[in-house]
């Protein structure tokens, strides 16, 4: 299946003393994702929000799609919290050890979306056992931990190859990636399969954000 393509703006590169303002930024735009990135300082060397900050969000009438990242070395203890808090999607990251399989059962128990993340090194073949059961799929193109960094162009084989199995499997998850994302990545990602796009730092230093805004829509 084939989506139309998402523009999901990361609130990691927002104004960190205004996060609700920068929320609304996005929704003004008529944007309907956003892109909320939680690190715990153990599996990611950077720490971010937690199931406040969300709550805080919606307390303010923030009714944007909360596209909710666990970069977390045990995201299966926090998954209660964060779809309480108000997340509608939320993704987990094969890498840690513990049951991928139970959490993402558990996600969609708690009425959100399910996610599953791999890593820049890890292999797509680490994921393909659970593409029946998610939503979505996020592949990082940085190493996570900090905004920023430069796109790496070697992950396209592995939105191809997820998109291959997407099609074999008849399965409609999306594919979303995030790591130096901008019109000119996100192109070439979406060439190679991609759907959805988390984009931080080229968003939120837009000069003009509707016209970006406007411009990943024709991607």
């Amino acid at each position: 299946m084939i989506h139309a393509p998402i523009l999901a703006p990361s609130l990691l590169a927002g104004d960190h003393a205004h996060l609700a303002a920068s929320a609304a930024t996005v929704a003004e735009l008529g944007l309907k994702w956003l892109h909320i990135d939680i690190m715990d300082g153990n599996f990611v060397p950077n720490l971010t929000f937690g199931p406040e900050t969300v709550t805080a969000l919606r307390r303010h009438g923030n009714t944007l799609f909360f596209d909710t990242h666990l970069m977390l070395a045990r995201p299966d203890r926090y998954v209660e919290a964060f779809a309480h808090a108000g997340a509608d999607l939320i993704s987990i990251h094969i890498e840690p050890d513990y049951d991928h399989a139970a959490t993402l059962a558990r996600i969609r128990a708690l009425g959100c979306q399910a996610g599953i993340v791999i890593n820049p090194d890890t292999p797509a073949n680490a994921i393909k056992h659970l593409l029946a059961t998610v939503d979505l799929v996020l592949v990082m193109t940085v190493q996570p931990g900090f905004g920023g960094q430069p796109f790496r162009t070697d992950l396209l084989q592995k939105l191809t190859q997820l998109a291959m199995w997407r099609a074999e499997q008849n399965l409609s998850f999306r594919i979303e990636v995030d790591g130096g994302i901008d019109l000119q990545t996100g192109a070439k990602c979406r060439t190679a399969g991609a759907d959805t796009f988390v984009a931080g730092t080229s968003f939120f230093k837009a000069a003009d954000k509707a016209a970006y805004a406007a411009s990943f829509a024709l991607l």
